[in-house]
């Protein structure tokens, strides 16, 4: 019976930041030294960070990588440890694994598969690494091991996917099989989407049990470069089954996997099987060897493997809330900002978006503890008063109302009632004054008073803009981030205006739909998060109909007035945006969707959402960053690409008019 310890450490990298991601990889070394591991598996790219963008093209990034990577050498001394960084070679970029052993660099395996969809564009900087080729390269003078190879480790044998290698159809695994791998390790920069870890942990266990191989997953950890939220979870994995399963979401910079692999029973499974076609002969081309000594190591009973995050009836939620206050939480500090100021309107966006300042103080506090959490953001002013999840939270969340002659004591008492119920600091101010002041200065332009029949529009985005200036300089004033509370259903049809409810450095809702963050207040105050209480005064909320209280209050203004039922506008969105559905194909999905509504009264938001899709892209153009969280992403800097100008689909839409007008009514 061959025993090895393996290790996996998930890390909080930021791009470009040598000193802090060098420091993580050397305490992610340092902890599984500790627990007696032999092997470690870092993520992809860690040295450099992830997400560096056209940065990568910089010869000097190139070349402080590697100098981090000579610094990280020495401190293997008794383990093989694996670490990422890009690799030029023969005029090319290629996106790479180094494997070091006993103070010694092995060799660097290049990617062979490169992520180019979504949120990912390594084409852009890498080259794909060719499948069976592999050369020489030089480092600090000394010559290297370069391409497809595996490696000879005391007669342990390791291979690697890389993160995307693991996604396609033709793995690279099933080629490291035939040469006898024992062990395979994945180090990865996966991003978060809501049921995508679902899909990670099949390819593994599969992986692990078709290949006959030990193998080692291993993710990147939290908010990373600012969009992208990376939620870890290492896994590793033996014959079909889970030996080990780290925590998703974490707090911590580091967060360490173990488990102990049985070598001799993944050769006597490999042995067993059939369709495995072993490589015979001679073969040491790309085998790169080196003498290496295991301590020796206990098997560990196999417990059931459950990720917490993944199970139960409100996956989504948990998954969330978790996904937001962590990426919110790492925002907040890699920006060096000293808080957030969310302007409270008493509805349900601006509700969810100071909730979840909330959650994220409440989840880093219960992992890390008060102290631990407060060191992570040094530079917050009186750090002897902040010591319990109350005092954080009224220094972290600043919340403002503003009211206008149009706003309802209905909204005033619910903006008031959600920020006591989190903690936070709450003002209020009326910003009417400053709106009739615009109003009479634009009147006396015009040489005439402006009135709701003639200038709605005009007269309600004034009162969203007013309440512009004064959250900024209140954010100015504390070092504060100015969060915008708008979500995606409205960014799709521009139901927002400019410089008013989208002002912010920070969008953190703009990536989910109007209907769900209903779902989830809802789901806030009656269930909560696992660990969390319940919020019962979130019925101030979630039982109003959502209105955007620009109008006069005699009006009766709501959103889905105006717009269509937020279900139906998601739907078409999903139709139309995530799916490109032409307006009759999504006026076809509404019907059999919806059956209730008339086909006409279908095809009429049909026609309205496309209209303003189209209309209103120079509006998501300017949309402040906001985090990725499923393939319904709207933003045009990361996923959804649309012309500024356009035809508008005015064809198409004649064409919807048309077929709906034959309809009987």
């Amino acid at each position: 019976m061959k025993l090895v310890k393996i290790a996996a450490a998930a890390l909080n990298q930021t791009p470009l930041a040598w000193d802090t991601n060098q420091h993580h990889v050397l305490e992610a070394i340092s902890e599984a030294r500790q627990q007696h591991a032999n092997i470690l598996c870092l993520p992809e790219l860690c040295v450099t960070g992830y997400g560096c963008e056209d940065a990568f093209h910089s010869s000097g990034v190139q070349a402080e990588a590697l100098r981090v990577l000579t610094e990280i050498v020495p401190h293997t001394s008794g383990m093989i440890v694996s670490v990422g960084l890009p690799i030029r070679y023969s005029g090319s970029l290629f996106n790479c694994v180094c494997l070091l052993a006993d103070g010694e660099v092995l060799g660097f395996v290049g990617k062979q598969n490169l992520a180019g969809e979504g949120v990912h564009y390594e084409p852009r900087w890498f080259q794909p690494w060719p499948s069976g080729v592999h050369t020489l390269t030089q480092v600090a003078g000394r010559t290297y091991p370069l391409g497809d190879l595996i490696f000879d480790c005391g007669g342990v044998l390791l291979g690697f996917e890389i993160c995307e290698d693991a996604w396609v159809a033709h793995r690279p695994g099933a080629q490291l099989a035939s040469r006898g791998v024992d062990i395979i390790l994945n180090p990865s920069a996966s991003h978060f989407a809501f049921g995508k870890n679902e899909i990670r942990k099949r390819f593994i266990l599969e992986g692990s049990r078709a290949f006959h191989a030990g193998y080692v997953y291993v993710n990147l950890l939290g908010n990373e470069a600012g969009r992208v939220i990376y939620d870890g979870g290492a896994m590793i994995a033996s014959d079909g089954q889970l030996k080990g399963l780290g925590t998703r979401f974490s707090f911590a910079d580091v967060h360490l996997t173990t488990a102990v692999l049985d070598i001799d029973a993944a050769r006597m499974s490999r042995a067993r099987t059939g369709n495995l076609q072993p490589q015979l002969g001679e073969n040491s081309e790309g085998l790169v060897t080196c003498d290496f000594t295991y301590t020796p190591a206990s098997p560990t009973p196999l417990e059931p493997q459950v990720d917490p995050s993944d199970s139960g009836p409100h996956v989504k939620e948990e998954s969330f809330t978790k996904a937001v206050s962590l990426a919110l939480f790492d925002y907040l500090r890699k920006s060096h900002s000293r808080g957030f100021v969310v302007s409270l309107s008493g509805g349900a966006d601006s509700a969810a978006v100071a909730l979840l300042c909330g959650t994220m103080v409440q989840f880093g506090i219960r992992e890390l503890g008060a102290k631990r959490f407060r060191d992570k953001i040094p530079y917050l002013r009186d750090e002897s008063r902040l010591e319990t999840t109350d005092d954080l939270i009224r220094e972290l969340l600043t919340c403002v109302y503003q009211s206008t002659r149009n706003s309802s004591e209905t909204t005033r008492s619910a903006a008031r009632t959600v920020a006591e119920t989190i903690g936070a600091n709450f003002l209020e101010w009326d910003v009417d004054q400053l709106v009739q002041d615009y109003v009479h200065l634009i009147s006396g332009a015009q040489g005439r008073e402006l009135s709701w029949d003639r200038d709605d529009l005009a007269l309600q985005n004034i009162q969203a803009r007013v309440r512009g200036p004064g959250v900024w300089m209140l954010a100015n004033l504390q070092g504060a981030l100015l969060l915008a509370t708008s979500n995606r259903s409205e960014a799709a049809v521009g139901y927002a205006t400019m410089d008013g409810d989208t002002c912010g450095g920070l969008s953190p809702i703009a990536g989910i739909d109007k209907a769900f963050l209903r779902q989830w207040l809802n789901w806030m105050k009656t269930t909560g998060p696992d660990g969390l209480k319940p919020i019962p005064t979130l019925a101030a909320v979630t039982d109003q109909q959502p209105t955007a209280e620009l109008r006069p209050l005699s009006a009766g203004q709501t959103d889905e007035a105006d717009l269509m039922p937020y279900e139906i506008l998601d739907a078409i969105e999903r139709a139309a945006i995530r799916d490109k559905q032409s307006p009759i194909e999504s006026w076809q999905v509404l019907q059999a969707q919806f059956p209730t509504f008339s086909r006409h009264q279908l095809a009429e938001w049909t026609e309205r959402f496309y209209r303003l899709w189209c209309r209103n892209q120079w509006k998501r153009e300017r949309y402040a960053p906001s985090f990725h969280l499923d393939d319904e992403n709207l933003d045009p800097k990361t996923w959804c690409r649309f012309p500024i100008l356009s035809g508008g689909f005015t064809r198409e839409l004649l064409e919807l008019r048309e077929q709906a007008a034959n309809e009987p009514r």
